[in-house]
């Protein structure tokens, strides 16, 4: 017999993030699991709005998909229920072209959305993209910045936002949003490139998230047409949030 080879031992494969899955399609569900658990996320699945609550409150997740129709307590009202205390990205699933559906979701906290049916590979996509943008914004122990245009105050580190003396509680896809509209105050930003920067996907035709976004961000940080800054929409180009001396 030959001298025995040592191999070398492969680490584990990183797994990508913990995945709560909420839809009342269970053949959904046990296929999404194998897909998802082969493209390295760890998946609990959960199929009424009820349940889904006691699992967030129960464990931590790293991003939701949460299906719009469910029985009992609907996507809508596990949204509402959770209000601005998660931090929990989460992705909605609605009915594809019910544009209803998808800006409810946002306005209520949703940080992206994507219509049935789909295909496993964008959802995949569309979780990466969100994690990556979650990821993107934690804390740090150094580097993080301190941003001001006017009486808005950001801070990428901390993750808060203060209009003046008042603390603003924004989801993810909102604070970056406001971010990179803070960055480039004074610049108009086209709505091409907010979707890529904020969302991580490209801007398709009748996509609304980002002015469902941007309507979001006027309310919950009280700027109007009489307020300095204020965010403006550029007819055909995109938004600005314009400078004091603008």
């Amino acid at each position: 017999m030959g001298t025995p080879q040592n191999h070398p031992i492969e680490p584990p494969a990183t797994r990508e993030a913990r995945v709560l899955l909420v839809d009342d399609d269970r053949e959904l569900c046990q296929m999404l699991t194998e897909y998802l658990s082969a493209e390295r996320f760890e998946v609990e699945s959960v199929h009424d709005g009820a349940e889904a609550l006691r699992a967030l409150r129960a464990g931590e997740f790293g991003i939701v998909i949460l299906d719009v129709m469910l029985p009992n307590v609907s996507g809508f009202d596990v949204l509402r229920e959770l209000g601005a205390v998660r931090s929990t990205p989460i992705l909605m699933l609605t009915a594809r072209g019910d544009d209803v559906d998808r800006i409810v979701g946002l306005e209520l906290g949703a940080d992206d959305y994507l219509g049935k049916p789909f295909n496993p590979r964008e959802l995949v996509a569309r979780l990466r993209a969100i994690l990556r943008r979650a990821g993107s914004r934690s804390p740090r122990s150094g580097g993080a910045d301190a941003l001001a245009v006017g009486p808005i105050a950001l801070n990428t580190g901390t993750h808060q936002v203060r209009v003046g003396e008042r603390a603003i509680t924004l989801t993810g896809a909102e604070f970056r949003v406001l971010e990179i509209l803070m960055r480039a105050s004074g610049q108009v930003i086209s709505r091409e490139a907010l979707t890529e920067q904020a969302l991580g996907r490209r801007l398709v035709p009748y996509d609304r998230s980002i002015d469902t976004h941007i309507s979001n961000l006027r309310r919950k940080l009280g700027l109007d047409r009489s307020s300095n800054p204020e965010i403006k929409n550029v007819r055909g180009s995109g938004y600005v949030l314009t400078t004091a001396d603008a």
